[in-house]
């Protein structure tokens, strides 16, 4: 069994929040503190942390909004620790500026990470300076267990200034974290769903350099993007959160979203959470509130599909923040969706990012997505 704990900071002082199978903090061997990009920075947090949990490895993630239970926050930070009955924990941190590309950093963490017994990956990345889409194409180059990897990319806020990861004592922008978790009794699921509705034309990507998009059709993307958008133009950068792309490449059926970072008005492109390939076909899409409310249900359902006829006992929710902004007051609505899937002994923590790491099904590599609902659900047999 998995026990846990969780603690939220906030008005300065850490209250404890109830879980169904309690864990000592001394216990835990992992822990994750999700949390706004100010509260992070207050001083002397890891130091206090490290004092709360002396055995455990401590992962941190800025956020767009913070997930805990069935609520969700701003400002404060969800601090949610894990004790494992017959699960062992490994983890490792780089920074993307000691490596080539985003996919080399990939590549150089899953190698860091032993392969014997590796159940499992949980990856929490800098959300500005990573190109999400190579670190996961890194991350399945070197995975020979073929195992599942996911996670998100760190927020901050609806800002897009930097955003923080960290391990341990070392917490800043520009770090990549893998958590390795090992041992035949743990189980893991995995879900990711969108719920946005498409329209227009499918179009194809005739000009892109990794993850800018300069020509969609041989026509400017940012011009032929500012048509559909109308009135909502004049907003850009802040509103392409409530217009991402769906994109799907090699000639299938299998799409991906995409949330738009940055425009240039010099250049005329777009910068996306992840790469643009040539060829792929794209479509612009909007929200339908009540298709993203049953995203998260269905995400959660896809989370039972590696854990038989066990219930989850930890779930870890990633959502992006373009799905927050859209939904606002009723943004709560999809994690208590989630949650009446999901159960209420589970622990549930996770955050609102700038994009999410997940395989699209069972069995598949790991993908970036964007403005989807993932989670990620443990227990123990």
């Amino acid at each position: 069994m998995i026990r846990t704990t969780q603690t939220i900071f906030k008005d300065g002082a850490w209250h404890d929040a109830p879980t169904a199978h309690p864990a000592a903090a001394e216990q835990c061997q992992l822990v994750l503190a999700l949390g706004a990009r100010e509260a992070l920075e207050t001083p002397s947090l890891t130091v206090s942390l490290r004092e709360r949990f002396p055995g455990a490895q401590i992962a941190y993630a800025s956020t767009a909004g913070e997930i805990a239970g069935s609520e969700v926050f701003d400002g404060r930070i969800v601090v949610t620790g894990l004790s494992f009955e017959r699960t062992e924990v490994r983890a490792l941190a780089t920074h993307i500026r000691e490596h080539r590309d985003s996919a080399d950093c990939g590549s150089h963490l899953m190698r860091g990470l032993p392969v014997k017994d590796l159940a499992a990956v949980l990856v929490l990345s800098d959300g500005g300076l990573v190109n999400g889409s190579e670190l996961a194409r890194g991350l399945n180059r070197e995975n020979q267990g073929g195992v599942p990897i996911t996670g998100g990319l760190a927020g901050d806020a609806a800002r897009f200034e930097r955003t923080l990861c960290g391990l341990n004592d070392r917490l800043e922008p520009g770090l990549v974290v893998a958590i390795g978790l090992y041992g035949s009794g743990l189980r893991v699921g995995h879900g990711s769903y969108g719920g946005w509705d498409e329209f227009g034309p499918e179009r194809m990507v005739t000009y892109a350099e990794s993850n800018v998009l300069y020509k969609i059709d041989g026509r400017s993307a940012l011009s032929l993007y500012k048509e559909y958008l109308g009135p909502y133009a004049k907003e850009l950068p802040g509103s392409a959160l409530l217009f991402p792309l769906s994109m799907r490449v090699d000639g299938t059926d299998h799409k991906l979203v995409r949330t738009i970072l940055s425009v240039n008005e010099e250049n005329d492109s777009m910068t996306f959470a992840g790469d643009m390939p040539y060829g792929a076909r794209v479509r612009l899409m909007k929200a339908n509130f009540d298709r993203l409310v049953d995203a998260a249900t269905t995400a959660a359902r896809s989370s039972f599909s590696a854990l038989g006829d066990m219930r989850p006992e930890f779930a870890l929710l990633v959502s992006c923040v373009g799905r927050k902004l859209v939904l606002q007051g009723r943004v709560e609505e999809e994690v208590e969706a989630a949650r009446s899937i999901l159960g209420t002994d589970a622990c549930i923590t996770g955050f609102y990012s700038y994009g999410e790491l997940s395989p699209f099904n069972p069995n598949a590599a790991c993908d970036l997505h964007n403005q989807t609902m993932t989670i990620t659900t443990l227990s123990e047999a």
